[in-house]
């Protein structure tokens, strides 16, 4: 398996690459620039001395030879001497023969490097042609070393500026990497479990929208993981009560009572608690074919026809989309509810509030004890199943509510499918 590199050499190694890369394509030209520069230089000095010196030689030079005196503000490590127009020494210092100076006969200035020398020669004119050649040299060295020195101080700036892009680029590195990283130790504490991860501004753009989106993404499956750890608790309230009629029913009949009537009993009741499991089993996978516009009537009719209950349907009730199963469950937790635990007459009603319908079921029972929370447990028997059906009402876009404590009175709101989608 190949071993990716991690963002913050990869980052590290382009910038600093980067820089190292044009400090070079800047360098070189420069370099080579530089060392023609120096070179020219000491050559216009060599051929301005030169000049003067043939300017200040008698023209019998050639033929009385004499002591060549440098004219004042010259060098002392200048090598001047008189040659012949053949190139041969005639007097001063310099190679016995030089083919700089040979060169010069021709009525120009010439140089060469000649002996480890930068030499120049220019001509020594008379009144008719000329008559000899004056060669000026110096130490080539000093040209070189003096590049060379711009060489070495270039070479520090190099590094100089090579050590910085280093430690910008490990800065931004770092800065690029960290958000990454922190996202990647949110990901797997996310993967353990761990739903509290809130998201960090780091200052870069994508990465804070990364951060937001994945504390998005924990809240999300912390609240569905919630739901769904309430919903198989409270699974079991549902089921219960249906189950144990069925089970009375049952002992009853072998009691003597008449068997065809605790069949046909046992059998509704099974019917019920089918219907119950199917719901539920329908509300657990989140099955889209379960939700449309609800039949408000035919659902209270249905319910009515097992129930004996009061229904009162409002005419002309706004549309409502929502899961047939999730209203019917809710709708019987809280008849079973008014059953068990209310008293006669209980009553279902449909109600148009505005933005939405209002399902509502009553009894004239003593009603709820004053501070209790029905929805998170008992209370005087109250509260079996409702803190599932609040779950079932909320995933629905709706709520739960308990509307009058005395006579109870729990009212189930569902918003209309515009207000919804204004929402």
């Amino acid at each position: 398996m190949t071993r990716i590199p991690p963002l913050r050499r990869r980052v590290l190694v382009a910038i600093v690459g980067v820089a190292a890369l044009a400090v070079v394509l800047f360098a070189i030209p420069l370099a080579i620039a530089l060392q023609r520069l120096y070179r020219d230089e000491a050559i216009k000095s060599l051929e301005r001395d030169a000049t003067r010196i043939s300017a200040a030689v008698p023209d019998t030079i050639a033929r009385r030879p004499k002591p060549v005196t440098l004219p004042t503000g010259m060098s002392r490590h200048l090598s001047v001497g008189i040659y012949d127009l053949d190139g041969d020494r005639v007097t001063g210092r310099g190679p016995r023969n030089s083919p700089v100076a040979g060169a010069a006969g021709d009525g120009r200035v010439h140089e060469a490097v000649e002996n480890g020398l930068l030499a120049v020669s220019a001509p020594v004119p008379s009144d008719e042609n000329i008559v000899a050649v004056v060669r000026v040299a110096t130490p080539y060295k000093h040209i070189s070393g003096r590049t060379e020195r711009a060489w070495l101080l270039m070479v520090a700036l190099a590094v100089l500026v090579v050590g910085l892009a280093a430690v910008v680029a490990r800065r931004q590195a770092g800065r690029l990497a960290a958000p990454l990283e922190g996202l990647t130790r949110d990901a797997q504490a996310l993967g353990s479990g761990d739903f509290s991860i809130r998201a960090r501004s780091v200052g870069v753009r994508e990465a804070d929208a990364a951060s937001r989106a994945l504390e998005a993404t924990a809240r999300r499956l912390g609240d569905l993981l919630e739901r769904e750890r309430a919903f198989s608790a409270h699974v079991s309230h549902q089921l219960r009560t249906p189950l144990t009629g069925l089970l009375l029913g049952l002992e009853s009949g072998l009691a003597g009572e008449d068997p065809r009537a605790v069949i046909r009993t046992a059998i509704e009741r099974g019917e019920h608690l089918q219907e119950i499991i199917d719901d539920l089993v329908r509300l657990s996978r989140g099955s889209p074919a379960d939700r449309g516009v609800l039949n408000v009537s035919a659902l209270l009719r249905e319910i009515r026809t097992r129930t004996d209950v009061t229904v009162r349907i409002e005419p002309g009730l706004p549309e409502v989309r929502a899961s047939l199963s999730a209203v019917r469950q809710i709708v019987n937790v809280l008849v079973d509810n008014a059953v068990t635990h209310g008293k006669a007459p209980i009553t279902v009603s449909a109600i148009d509030v505005g933005q939405g319908l209002a399902i509502e079921v009553s009894d004239e029972g003593p009603g709820i004890p004053d501070g209790a929370d029905v929805f998170r447990g008992p209370a005087d028997g109250h509260g079996i199943g409702l803190a599932l059906a609040r779950s079932l009402a909320e995933a629905e876009g709706g709520r739960l509510v308990l509307r009058r404590p005395s006579p109870p009175v729990f009212s189930l709101l569902l918003p209309t499918s515009d207000y919804r989608a204004a929402d």
